[in-house]
């Protein structure tokens, strides 16, 4: 089951509208119907698909009949139609012309019925049928991938395979050498353009030994691309069985696209749930596949991202390549709050596999992509919102002083996000009017002076002259100077431990 907002959600991914909700976007669907004229009876679903019929009046007509929620029409919808449909309480929604009704067919099939299916982990086996069905029409290996060159299938055919295919295979995407010498051949450009296949060249340097490849696409929306081995282009023959394969590979990847959206949904929902302290934690932890007994360890990842203006479709890609993988087989499960990603994953005392676990997240990102994370410490299931908040602490201290590391763990940096917590401690109450650093201020005002700095630097020395001059570029009697004119001044109190640390916060607030 899925509303009638998720089926708008993924099928405005490939150019359709909604037009009408007479009903709310929340109706729920269960059962799909198609316009058959051939039938005696008119069939009954939540969703029809008014195949062949040109008038919308029509189609909303038959979507009646079918008892439908909602109906989907491949024109757009008359004035006349959009009132017969918000009288008739159906939803409207107008696809892109470019888009088949095989392929629409495929996207609102899989979404209505494969919800139970994808939960549980069913992954995309029948896509090796393809590739094996496709190897046998053009006599070679066959790849197929997604629109981010990983593996999604390959055919079982195997003999004479080369070495950038075995690599592909093993690790299950194209090798970033590869796929940068594919993208300077104009490979990737040529797929995104195009729908005829291309044959590259083989490459002894890269142990390719020749590729022809085809792009995957529904509608105008590409889906990937398959791959076959061959040293030389395929023959007239061979290249028109490909061309044919890409059309039954095309509804297999939607059927895949949708069934991931769901799982993705289902997890995300979960996620979220958890994160915002939902009672059911047990529950939940066990409905995601992670550790639910009260006395497992967990942690919470938070990343954000942003490519220069375009920051939410850099948090859409991030959280997208931290759910990749069908049947639960990811470390963590994740769901994307705003614009950051928040991933709970199973936690040890190391926090090392989590900082590895990002580490492979932003290295599949693209290079423009700057990236914060920060990874709480571990917790039991029942205390799973402080690890949140250490994770978002972590984050915001990463994202102020990223110095190289791509992750900042709450275990290792306790001390940094301490500090912060205690500034902003500091700014919730007004600072004193009074008092030594208020004076000190307005004699620096006044007099040109750095008697602040100079304290500043001296309370982070620990009253060490020389290691506060060094901090401040001056000479060690300088600081002496500075700090027996400080005393003259004003009463410092600096014998005072209590004075010394409440000073120290202060000036680290106001940094």
């Amino acid at each position: 089951m899925i509303t009638l907002d998720r089926l708008a959600g993924v099928l405005g991914g490939y150019g359709t509208t909604l037009y009408s909700t007479p009903a709310g976007r929340d109706v729920e669907l269960h059962s799909v119907s198609l316009h058959d004229p051939s039938a005696t009876r008119a069939g009954v679903g939540d969703v029809y698909l008014a195949v062949g019929i040109d008038r919308p009046e029509e189609a909303v007509r038959a979507a009646i009949t079918a008892n439908a929620r909602a109906v989907l029409l491949r024109n757009e919808p008359s004035p006349d139609a959009l009132i017969q449909a918000e009288k008739s309480g159906v939803a409207l929604l107008s696809a892109d012309e470019a888009m088949s009704w095989s392929q629409l067919a495929a996207v609102v099939y899989g979404l209505v019925f494969e919800g139970p299916d994808t939960e549980s982990g069913r992954g995309p086996t029948d896509l090796f049928t393809v590739a094996d069905s496709l190897a046998h029409s053009v006599g070679a290996p066959v790849t197929v991938e997604d629109h981010h060159s990983r593996v999604l299938a390959y055919s079982s055919r195997q003999y004479g395979a080369d070495r950038a295919r075995t690599e592909t295979i093993l690790g299950r995407t194209v090798p970033t050498q590869i796929r940068d010498a594919l993208a300077a051949h104009g490979v990737f450009e040529h797929l995104a353009t195009s729908d005829e296949p291309l044959f590259v060249p083989p490459s002894t340097e890269l142990g390719l030994d020749g590729r022809e490849v085809i792009a995957v696409r529904a509608g105008r929306t590409m889906l990937g691309s398959i791959w076959v081995e061959v040293p030389e282009p395929l023959s007239t023959t061979q290249r028109a069985a490909l061309v044919a394969g890409t059309a039954t590979a095309a509804l297999h990847l939607l059927r895949i696209r949708a069934s991931a959206d769901l799982e993705r949904q289902f997890e995300s929902d979960c996620v979220t749930r958890l994160l915002n302290g939902d009672a059911d934690t047990l529950a939940l932890l066990g409905s995601l596949g992670l550790p639910h007994n009260s006395g497992e360890n967990l942690r919470v990842v938070a990343v954000r991202s942003h490519a220069e203006d375009t920051q939410q479709a850099a948090a859409l890609l991030t959280f997208e390549r931290a759910t990749v993988g069908f049947g639960w087989a990811r470390p963590g499960r994740s769901a994307l709050l705003g614009n950051t990603v928040y991933t709970i994953m199973p936690g040890a005392a190391d926090p090392g596999p989590a900082l590895r676990w990002v580490d492979d997240l932003v290295s599949a990102l693209p290079a423009d992509t700057a990236t914060s994370a920060g990874i709480g410490g571990t917790v039991t299931a029942s205390t799973l919102l402080a690890s949140r908040r250490e994770a978002e602490e972590s984050l915001a201290v990463h994202a102020l002083r990223p110095a190289g590391r791509t992750a900042l763990a709450y275990d290792d940096s306790w001390e940094e996000i301490l500090l912060v917590r205690l500034r902003g401690a500091a700014h919730a109450g007004r600072e004193p009017t009074r008092g030594p650093l208020a004076e000190l201020r307005t004699h620096d005002e006044r007099h040109g002076t750095r008697f602040v700095a100079t304290l500043h630097a001296w309370l982070r020395a620990q009253g060490d002259p020389a290691d506060a001059a060094a901090e401040l570029s001056l000479h060690r009697n300088t600081v002496r100077y500075r700090m027996q004119r400080m005393s003259a001044l004003v009463e410092l109190g600096l014998d005072d431990p209590n004075r010394r640390v409440a000073l120290l916060i202060m000036l680290e607030a106001a940094v």
